[in-house]
């Protein structure tokens, strides 16, 4: 498990837009830090602009920082479900595109089965099937700086009405 700071890990999530997702995830008890990213894809150092032509296979995501001692990985993937829809492939509201897939990556063989596991139960909540891909986390790149915290630049709480 890779560790920033003793005692703290990360977790790894696409589930659209990362604005309002790093938003979501920024505010819970237990989390340290959050920095949106792309995950996933086959190019070093990717742009936003990169990405939005949907051919790096890059996914955008919130790499989360938290405190196990205070908020539990399963706790996080219970937030992952209850805020996108993880049964729409490749598309999250208006945003569309592979860039927006539901997407957890996973830093350790602990937190690959517990996504497992929680996939299994979620899926009783939803009435079509998760398209969520569940793989191991790769290369983070850092977003541009303007992603950083958009919403909360801008005095937002979320993307879409």
């Amino acid at each position: 498990m890779e560790q920033v700071n003793p005692g703290l890990e990360k977790a790894t999530f696409g589930a659209g837009c990362f604005w309002g997702v790093e938003e979501t995830f920024r505010r819970l008890a237990g989390v340290k830090s959050t920095a949106v990213g792309y995950m996933g894809g086959a190019m070093d150092r990717p742009t936003y602009h990169d990405i939005c032509t949907d051919r790096t296979g890059h996914a955008e995501v919130v790499e989360v920082t938290f405190d196990p001692q205070v908020i539990s990985y399963p706790d996080l993937l219970e937030v992952f479900w209850n805020n996108h829809n993880p049964t729409t492939l490749n598309r999250q509201g208006p945003d569309a595109g592979s860039q927006y897939r539901s997407a957890i990556f996973v830093h350790s063989e602990a937190q690959a089965a517990e996504a497992r596991a929680s996939l299994e139960a979620a899926q009783a909540r939803f009435p079509r099937p998760i398209v969520t891909e569940i793989t191991p986390a790769a290369a983070f790149w850092r977003a541009e700086e303007y992603h950083q915290q958009y919403l909360e630049k801008r005095g937002l709480s979320h993307c879409h009405t």
